[in-house]
């Protein structure tokens, strides 16, 4: 099941107003201070931000920009290979620049007369419904700060690369896009955190880690995959299922690890038949009935 505050370092103000970030064990940065000073900064920028203000601006570093560069040079061809082709007409309408790391609001001006959405600022978490909330606003909640240096192709948690080369590409896909915005229109309906969970978990194994038919081919559409330069290159060998909703909804899986289960769509079509259908009607009393399959069938 999915657990939001696993996804993110949790993010604390201390007395003195200093922004701090924690990161997990495993996490690269975890014990270099300069990193963590930068995270913390970072941070500190999107707690500032109210909105309706102009989107924050980070200043990066020529490292950052390095890194910015070296991932997008090295998904590129992995994209071309794996990706299915509406998330790459997606990426080709958007047009992200790969020499430097865009700005939120560099993001939302290539994005929004695409397909209506925008980005807004996240220093980290933001709470479930608070982020779905905002997907049914077409408002992509976006972290700011990039994963450590010494591992460019590596990280344990979403950061910039992951919310813009894996969700902006695919939000600039009208199709995905409207999928997206009705699975948070689907948490303004909802009342039972039950329900809101299944409908993260649901877009757990579409959105961010869908895979889908291409003629013969399978490939990539779900951001969590088309972001990270291993999981592209593992995500064929795992075992594939046919859309299942109750199974999306309440299967257990481990976020830090490659997903071995991935569900598989026939095509677009059959995407926003099952998963987009799904998301515009679920209500809470659905939402139960279907967790209830899932007990009764174990």
């Amino acid at each position: 099941m999915f657990e939001e505050g696993q996804l993110y370092s949790a993010v604390t103000t201390e007395d003195d107003g200093t922004v701090r970030v924690h990161l997990a064990d495993n996490h690269p940065g975890l014990h270099d201070d300069a990193y963590l000073r930068r995270r913390g900064e970072i941070a500190a920028t999107a707690l500032a931000y109210r909105a309706g203000e102009p989107l924050p601006t980070i200043d990066y570093t020529d490292a950052e920009h390095d890194i910015w560069r070296t991932v997008c040079a090295e998904l590129a061809p992995k994209h071309e290979r794996h990706a299915h082709p509406e998330f790459l007409a997606g990426k080709v309408a958007l047009g992200l620049p790969t020499d430097h790391v865009p700005q939120l609001a560099e993001v939302t001006e290539r994005l929004l007369p695409l397909t209506g959405w925008s980005y807004t600022a996240a220093p980290g978490l933001v709470p479930l419904r608070d982020f779905y909330g905002d997907l049914g606003r077409r408002t992509f909640n976006s972290t700011q700060y990039l994963r450590h240096g010494s591992q460019p192709l590596y990280t344990p948690e979403p950061d910039i690369l992951h919310e813009v080369v894996g969700h902006g590409n695919q939000l600039a896909s009208p199709r995905f896009a409207a999928v997206t915005e009705a699975a948070g229109a689907a948490s303004l309906r909802l009342e039972t955190d039950e329900a809101l969970k299944f409908v993260a978990d649901v877009f757990w194994f579409s959105m961010e880690f869908g895979v889908m038919s291409d003629g013969d081919d399978l490939k990539a559409y779900g951001a969590g995959i088309l972001s990270s330069y291993g999981e592209l290159d593992e995500f064929g060998g795992m075992e594939i299922r046919p859309l299942d909703l109750v199974d999306m909804g309440t299967l257990n899986y481990d976020i830090t690890a490659y997903q071995p289960v991935l569900f598989r769509a026939d095509s677009v079509a059959h995407l926003e038949d099952v998963v987009g259908q799904f998301f515009a009607t679920v209500d809470d009393d659905l939402a139960a009935r279907l967790r209830a399959q899932a007990g009764a069938s174990v």
